[in-house]
């Protein structure tokens, strides 16, 4: 893919490509700016989380002015622990490494890291792995006011078995969990309704009281012009059956702006018709939707829209841990669509057109956003910063 002379958009810096292929060096000339979003938007400041100030609700800032996070992520947090050893069973791991997870959560972090705006909804445990997470939302500068607290329920926890190749089983221990009990009455209706995006996944649909909290905060959003974009992140041991899994998922399926699926999923939402067919992903694509992403691991992605079609190399790295990495690459795309949303109003061209360009641009910075994370362990751990990912494109990651 040639590089034209258009611009990745991130807070605090923004980077400018020269024409040049994305198999050379990748020239790419950055520019710093000020510390604030390009959009003025900045996280609020925020409350380090102790027994003290819990009690069950969210927490208290200094009362100074705060802006809105342009992206609102809803969903689970909950802590990932990741064997140190990959290829053996988790009786055989000899210990595990305690790294805070979640995809929504992955995504909110994601974007922070890059130096956009966001902001996480749900719930955790009254715990120690409660304060835990709400204080890793808090030190990676996630606006945390959506959060609550259930001082009846534990934080979720998820044991995860990696392959020797890096790829992933999941034990969860959810008996319920914390998450599962967000109520509708405690959601931050004004935190949704003034964000740009709102973004979410599947597993808050398993159980009530979540179910209907996650239903009235996609509403709320889509009633005031929010853009909405959803992750369905499969997770078949969480749902009662494959086939409850399958109608749950797809019966919020037409109210997405946004989509991002794998090829797993696609296999498994169509009841196992070929991923790679252009054919069968259209019949995913509802007739409000603006962008279908399909993740392809390291060979990058495939993007859909009304119009056109097409897919963007990734980056070759060594894996070491894939968990969050289609976390990274939804905080990478999202951060970028956060910028500017007339990327999702792209038309119908004869040929590939400077606008259709920069949605490819993006998805090469969501590509690398990606790709860095499977180099370390765990999901929030290993999500880059804007610096780590301006590396990446200036030079081939190994």
């Amino acid at each position: 893919m040639a590089l034209q002379a258009t611009t990745f958009c991130f807070s605090g810096a923004t980077l400018r490509s020269t024409p040049d292929s994305l198999t050379s060096k990748r020239r790419i000339a950055i520019k710093a700016a000020s510390s604030t979003s390009s959009s003025g938007l900045s996280s609020p400041p925020l409350l380090s989380v102790s027994r003290s100030n819990l009690k069950g609700r969210a927490f208290s800032t200094d009362g100074s002015p705060q802006e809105s996070p342009s992206v609102v992520c809803f969903g689970e947090m909950l802590i990932d622990f990741v064997p140190t050893t990959s290829g053996l069973s988790l009786a055989e791991a000899p210990a595990f490494k305690k790294a805070p997870g979640g995809a929504p959560a992955n995504v909110a972090v994601g974007i922070a890291r890059l130096g956009g705006s966001s902001a996480f909804i749900g719930k955790v445990g009254e715990d120690e792995f409660g304060y835990m997470l709400a204080n890793i939302l808090k030190d990676n500068n996630v606006n945390n006011e959506g959060l609550r607290f259930d001082p009846g329920a534990r934080t979720a926890l998820a044991f995860v078995t990696l392959t020797s190749e890096g790829e992933r089983e999941f034990m969860f221990y959810r008996n319920p969990s914390a998450d599962m009990l967000l109520q509708e009455s405690e959601l931050d209706f004004d935190l949704i309704k003034k964000a740009k995006i709102f973004h979410y996944g599947s597993i808050s649909l398993i159980t009530e009281p979540c179910k209907s909290a996650h239903i009235a905060a996609a509403k709320a959003a889509k009633d005031a012009g929010v853009i909405l974009s959803y992750d369905p992140n499969l997770r078949l041991p969480l749902w009662p059956s494959p086939d409850n899994a399958r109608e749950e998922i797809l019966s919020i399926w037409d109210t997405a702006d946004i989509i991002k699926i794998s090829e797993e999923e696609i296999e498994f939402l169509t009841k196992g018709e070929d991923p790679y067919d252009d054919s069968v992903v259209r019949k995913l694509f509802h007739p409000k939707l603006k962008l279908l992403l399909v993740t392809e691991g390291p060979e990058g992605c495939r993007y859909y829209t009304k119009d056109f079609k097409g897919r963007v190399h990734g980056l070759k790295v060594e894996v070491v841990d894939t968990t969050g990495a289609g976390d990274a690459f939804v905080a990478g795309i999202l951060s970028q669509l956060a910028c500017d949303l007339s990327l999702l109003q792209l038309k119908k061209v004869s040929c590939l057109t400077q606008d259709e360009e920069r949605l490819r641009e993006a998805l090469m910075f969501a590509n690398a956003c990606g790709a860095l994370t499977v180099k370390e362990r765990g999901a929030i751990p290993a999500l880059p910063t804007k610096e780590a990912v301006l590396e990446a494109l200036l030079k081939p990651v190994v």
